[in-house]
């Protein structure tokens, strides 16, 4: 099995993306090379940095459909609906869940594969080695920070250790000190503009930087690097007066790129490459989706979280009532609207990983964690996203606008999470806020009535990995409840 896995680690994956639509994004041919003839220029280590992606993408729309169906808010159905008691997950969801972790490992395998080898190649440039490691870094800290937030402390397998097949579980700390080292080599080496649409730039890794600290109780440093990303007067927010403009003009499927893009993964209309989120959500009544859709998840009007949602926030209006069999207040989303995808797994919206919105709420949050005031800065921060979602002049005082002096904190904060659960609906963001706050327990109960086991905070370590990791015993290692 050791000498099978160290072939597969020395061939380049055939893993490849091929963008379309804009000559901007990403391209790649594919290649599969022994490690000893690869590597060697720039437009090969870089084909080799594209196929982080593959596993990335595959993975993405199945990841946030599940972290929102775990909210206050979602609920799965089918298969999906074992989420809803907050038990703990039963056989099924544990193999996908298992499935989601090997795509993390993949896309981590495959930076390894760049970190380590790039610096050999014969015929690529200092300034081109050091971009190239920087992106398959800030991958690499992009998947360990889902692994992380998701199992807890994992196996860190890195360009040093990758040939190893038993590494035990490292503590959260481990995960995160190589999370902020590969970042912090990142946003050193990345471009200030993108390349090509759809890889990351300084802003980008300043961005992840900034949540990844928040996540980490580190306020200032978190309050930094938001602030740094919008000091830069790259991004803005895009202005909206309808409903319609969010679904055409924020997350539409012809869009190439927008003003508030810091980091998405993209997708296009082309077999193999496009977003299967709209097939996961939509409903086929309401000619949103041209494949119909298989409405696996959805939420309820009789929810107090949106029972007490304002009606003027254009973001509710995201939500159909759409009776399928569970009662006249089904809500079925409509966020994402694709009618010219070419299959039902290829619409092509992008998924977005980052965007403004969240660079400005993590800094209002984090200015006011780290001041322990309200501070004039952070409550604009914090109104500019909320205008926009009724529909206002982003920059210009509004008779909606959040009002608190500068000692009402937890006031604040309250307000704050709560846009962020508005904001980022099947973003994949409520689930780990909530975990990240402490107010899991507290929201899940408020709306849903249920309390949380022990079990569903954390998802089990694979099977898989426990038979082929000699290093984690499954009756010690194992998350609680499994």
């Amino acid at each position: 099995m050791k000498r099978i896995k160290t072939i597969q680690l020395y061939i380049i994956p055939v893993f490849l993306l091929m963008f379309t639509s804009c000559e901007d994004l990403l391209l790649e041919q594919p290649k599969t090379v022994a490690v000893e003839n690869f590597y060697n220029t720039s437009e090969e280590v870089k084909t080799a940095v594209n196929a982080i992606y593959s596993p990335l993408r595959s993975t993405r729309a199945e990841q946030i459909a599940i972290l929102d169906a775990h909210t206050d808010w979602g609920y799965g159905r089918g298969s999906r609906a074992q989420y809803n008691d907050f038990a703990g997950l039963n056989a099924t969801n544990i193999n996908t869940a298992g499935s989601r972790w090997n795509s993390f490992y993949q896309a981590i395998r495959n930076a390894n594969l760049v970190i380590a080898n790039a610096p050999n190649g014969n015929s690529i440039s200092q300034e081109d080695i050091n971009y190239y490691i920087g992106e398959a870094k800030f991958l690499r800290a992009l998947s360990y920070f889902d692994l992380v937030r998701n199992w807890s402390g994992v196996p860190l397998r890195t360009e040093e250790n990758m040939l190893e097949i038993d590494l035990p579980r490292s503590s959260e700390s481990e995960v995160y000190e190589l999370i902020l080292s590969d970042l912090e080599y990142a946003e050193t080496h990345l471009n200030a503009t993108a390349e090509l649409i759809g890889r990351p730039t300084v802003n980008a890794a300043k961005t992840l930087l900034a949540d990844v600290h928040m996540f980490m109780g580190s306020y200032d440093l978190a309050m930094a690097k938001s602030k740094e990303v919008i000091d830069s007067n790259v991004y803005s927010l895009v202005p909206i007066e309808e409903v319609n403009d969010i679904r055409t003009d924020i997350f539409g499927a012809d869009l190439v790129t927008t003003s508030e893009e810091v980091f998405y993964f993209k997708y296009s209309r082309e077999i193999g490459q496009g977003n299967f989120m709209l097939f996961i959500l939509n409903h086929p009544s309401t000619d949103y989706f041209n494949f119909g859709g298989a409405y696996a998840h959805y939420s309820d009007a009789s929810n107090p979280f949106y029972i007490n949602w304002e009606e003027a926030d254009l973001r509710k209006a995201l939500w159909d009532k759409i009776d399928f069999g569970l009662g006249p207040n089904t809500l079925v989303s409509s966020k994402y609207m694709e009618r010219d995808a070419i299959g039902r797994s290829d619409g092509g919206n992008d998924l977005p990983i980052y965007r403004y919105a969240e660079v400005l709420l993590i800094y209002a949050e984090t200015a006011v964690r780290n001041t322990n005031s309200v501070t004039p800065e952070a409550l604009e921060a914090l109104n500019k996203v909320k205008r926009r979602a009724y529909g206002l002049a982003i920059d210009a005082p509004s008779e909606i606008d959040y009002s608190f002096s500068s000692g009402e904190t937890t006031e604040f904060l309250d307000a704050l999470l709560q846009e962020r659960a508005y904001e980022f609906q099947f973003e994949g963001k409520r689930w780990l806020d909530l975990k990240r706050t402490g107010r899991a327990q507290e929201m899940v109960s408020k709306n849903k009535g249920i309390t949380i086991a022990e079990a569903h905070y954390l998802w089990p370590i694979p099977l898989s990995e426990l038979n082929f990791n000699g290093a984690i015993n499954p009756d010690t290692d194992q998350n609680p409840g499994y």
